[in-house]
């Protein structure tokens, strides 16, 4: 199976909003609104990342306007919407991702995790960027030529060498169409096409052609 093309690094917004532990309530939200951000990382020092403030940790301030938290399962809540410190909204530890991670694995921390953005930090837990969920999307934009090309030098080369595999590529859909006598290789090509980075989905086309 090739080993994944797209990191964290090659999509990522290299240029990160960020703010110190000092920054206040209202500066938080007018620079999410101005940079149109649902989160931002909470720096230190040089730039270490320390924590994470989001629009669900200022929310409570408006969600219990006029009102105490009275639950013992709102004591986080409360201690939100008293805060005016980013140091006292922000969530921490942070989570992260490493700019070498795979794509994939970023989209599965999100997943995990219930977050839309994660700061992308080094080995030293310096901030290098922001990842978020539509910056994770752009490995489908990639031109279906590419990805024809990657699955012919990558996949079939070393899974089908010597055996001419027919196949087409259209909006990131590849269709196989055979043949292909070793039955056991179908679901080996098919799950290795469908590690390529910006392949939709995988058809078999007219099916049984490919196991003839």
């Amino acid at each position: 199976m090739p080993a994944p093309r797209y990191t964290v690094s090659d999509v990522m917004t290299h240029t990160a909003v960020a703010i110190g532990r000092e920054a206040s309530y209202k500066e938080i939200v007018e620079l999410m609104h101005e940079w149109k951000v649902s989160a931002v990382p909470v720096l230190e020092g040089e730039g270490r990342v320390v924590g994470v403030v989001s629009e669900a940790d200022l929310l409570p301030k408006e969600e219990f306007r006029g009102t105490d938290p009275a639950l013992p399962d709102q004591e986080e809540e409360a201690s939100k919407a008293a805060a005016v410190l980013a140091e006292e909204l922000m969530s921490s530890p942070a989570i992260t991702v490493h700019p070498g991670a795979p794509v994939a694995e970023a989209a599965r921390i999100m997943a995990r995790k219930h977050v839309k953005r994660l700061p992308v930090v080094n080995a030293l837990g310096m901030l290098e960027g922001v990842v978020s969920r539509s910056d994770l999307l752009k490995v489908f934009l990639r031109p279906d030529e590419e990805l024809e090309e990657e699955i012919r030098q990558s996949v079939l080369s070393e899974l089908t060498p010597g055996v001419n595999v027919d196949f087409a590529v259209e909006d990131g859909v590849v269709t196989l169409r055979g043949p292909l006598r070793d039955r056991a290789l179908v679901p080996l090509l098919a799950r290795a096409i469908r590690a390529v980075e910006g392949v939709v989905d995988v058809r078999m086309e007219p099916e049984g052609t490919l196991a003839a």
